[in-house]
């Protein structure tokens, strides 16, 4: 491995640099994209995470910004069309798409996404001197810009990685993109020491140390009251009969069944959309249900389409994707505050009117609506219940706000659409990063897999497997108490992170510098 780190330094650092084929050095960086997502669930080769950023960080040594752009934009491509090619299934098998057109598809999706890495890098090699120092804080900025820019699509970043090996130590103090950060620092500072820096060593040990004693820092603690029993109902309806009219008695049906034995524990769970309709469609069977657990003591919660009877927009009705609490000592509403675009809505359905007149008059088309920020959790045995509805987990900022001053996360989802996929797997390994993040346990339901119970630390206590239809019982106690990262957010890595690149811009090498401005 040093060898091979070796041969790149020398053809990167060799004075026929300009005679080196691009294409060769693009090669490369493209499978150093491929890598990454076997870093990730559900294969978890973390050292993956290190090997992949640390060949694109040699690759880039002594490039142009304008070769880096393209080195950058391949590595890219690579990690968005392996590590997202779970949506093959729910485009080709579920969205009737050919396999041709779904393949053209998600590689659309990687060019696209892929210019983030693209724009990463050029900006590297434009601005900034190389070091780890630079190339690390503006690895997590463009992981956060990933979080917000067109709504964002906050999926592959490094530090997932390591869920449960060692550096999510830091994520009670600093988060996902502090977990990132640290990451990419001893990637590229490896890198350095393999070219012959051996110096990068210290701040590589420093690290390592801060993780080990961030684990003895007790950031929360259980309350002093009765453990919380819970009942998870995985239904296992398949997608392509999930929503047929002629399938809902089904699928009531499998439901209440599942839980009849489960009606007196203090909570039964039931997933996003187990209900295929809307509450004004189906009010007798809620109020039996609600009526049943109320009498057996416990508290129901579900997922279901939720149609806003009491106010509109523009004279249209607002539908949500929502979760309800009702039966014993229970209450609260909560509406899907990220949706999936042209899942759960039709971005720029009133600029596409005039294409497709009936999009604002078909909820088929026109989709969801967005719920606002700052709801109530539900209200559950005196408990506070903060939620979240599929992939929003994956929004670290979103679930800490919505977390803040509550007892317990529940989130509930559907990711039928990518069964047999590592998408499932990969959607849970953020919800053990969420429970990490801000010392909770999550209470997680979903209609095929992977329903689980995730402790505070971020460590799955108990789950089902997928494909099957079965229940989970667990007794979850309520946490207090708040970490470093739950009170701050993202704004200290964020800030300290520009900290690095405002003094990597104050100190870069001006003979170097313009030296690139004339091979630009």
């Amino acid at each position: 491995m040093r060898s091979f780190f070796r041969k790149i330094n020398n053809i990167q650092s060799s004075s026929t640099t300009q005679r080196i084929p691009l294409s060769l050095v693009c090669l490369i960086s493209l499978m150093a994209g491929i890598l990454l997502p076997f870093a990730l669930a559900p294969y978890h080769s973390w050292w993956l995470a290190i090997l992949s950023p640390a060949l694109l960080y040699a690759c880039l040594h002594q490039r142009t910004a304008r070769q880096a752009f393209f080195i950058g934009w391949s590595y890219g491509i690579g990690l968005w069309f392996v590590g997202a090619f779970w949506l093959y299934t729910s485009i080709h098998v579920y969205g009737d798409t050919s396999a041709i057109l779904s393949v053209l598809m998600i590689a659309f999706m990687a060019i696209a996404m892929g210019l983030f890495n693209a724009v990463q890098c050029w900006l590297y090699r434009r601005f900034f001197p190389e070091t780890p120092l630079t190339f690390a804080p503006l690895w997590v900025l463009f992981e956060w810009m990933k979080t917000w820019i067109f709504t964002g699509f906050p999926w592959l970043f490094v530090g997932y990685a390591f869920t449960t090996y060692g550096l999510d130590e830091y994520a009670p103090l600093f988060g996902i993109f502090g977990v990132s950060f640290v990451v990419i620092v001893i990637a590229a500072a490896l890198t350095e020491c393999l070219f012959g820096k051996r110096f990068w060593l210290i701040p590589i040990a420093l690290l390592l140390f801060g993780a080990w004693g961030a684990k003895y820092i007790q950031w929360v603690e259980p309350k002093n009251e009765k453990p919380l029993s819970v009942s998870l109902i995985q239904g296992n309806i398949p997608q392509d009969l999930k929503w047929l009219v002629e399938y809902q008695t089904e699928t009531l049906r499998i439901y209440a069944t599942l839980s009849q034995t489960e009606w007196g524990r203090d909570l039964v769970v039931w997933p996003e959309a187990s209900i295929p309709m809307f509450q004004t469609d189906i009010q007798p069977f809620l109020e039996v249900i609600s009526k049943h657990a109320q009498e057996r003591g416990s508290a129901w919660v579900t997922g279901i389409p939720y149609w806003d009877l009491e106010n509109s927009q523009e004279g249209h009705p607002l539908y949500y994707n929502a979760i309800m609490a009702s039966g014993s000592q229970s209450s609260g509403l909560y509406f899907k505050q990220r949706l999936v675009p042209f899942g759960e809505y039709i971005p720029f359905s009133g600029a596409l009117s005039w294409v497709l007149p009936g999009l604002q008059d078909d909820v088929t088309l026109s989709g969801f609506s967005a719920g606002h920020d700052h709801q109530a959790p539900l209200i559950i045995k005196n408990h506070r219940l903060a939620s979240a509805i599929c992939y929003e987990i994956a929004y670290p900022n979103l679930t800490r706000n919505n977390a803040k001053d509550n007892d317990f996360l529940i989130t509930i989802s559907n990711d039928a659409w990518f069964t047999g996929t590592s998408g499932p797997w990969q959607h849970l390994q953020m919800v053990q990063m969420r429970a990490k993040e801000n010392g909770r346990w999550i209470i997680r339901a979903t209609n095929t897999g992977v329903t689980a119970f995730i402790n505070a630390q971020g460590h799955i206590v108990k789950q089902l497997p997928s494909d099957q239809r079965m229940v989970l019982r667990g007794e979850l106690p309520a946490y207090t108490g708040e970490t470093l990262y739950s009170r701050f957010g993202d704004w200290m890595i964020l800030l300290f992170c520009s900290l690095l690149l405002a003094l990597g811009l104050l100190f870069r090498p001006r003979v170097v510098n313009t030296a690139f401005k004339q091979r630009r």
